[in-house]
């Protein structure tokens, strides 16, 4: 995931505006939120955060299918 350096903000400026951050979101995509100059929180769309689930779940089905057909032998062997 890339994030937008303009896209910092300290935990402080969050905490007392935090409306500015959510248009930050909206306008220009994830916002790092920095507690004690150290990225600590991200704040991205509802909608992103699906689609990244989503994404892994392929990722994760992908790399079963190969395990899989790799070791077909070993599997048949342990399920007799």
């Amino acid at each position: 995931m890339n994030v937008n350096t303009n896209n910092l903000v300290s935990i402080t400026e969050a905490n007392q505006n935090f409306s500015r951050v959510a248009r930050m979101v909206d306008e220009h995509g994830p916002v790092v939120i920095l507690k004690n100059n150290s990225p600590r929180y991200l704040v991205i769309e509802f909608d992103t955060a699906e689609k990244e689930q989503l994404a892994d779940d392929e990722d994760l089905l992908e790399i079963s299918k190969r395990l899989i057909a790799k070791n077909r032998e070993a599997y048949e062997v342990l399920a007799k």
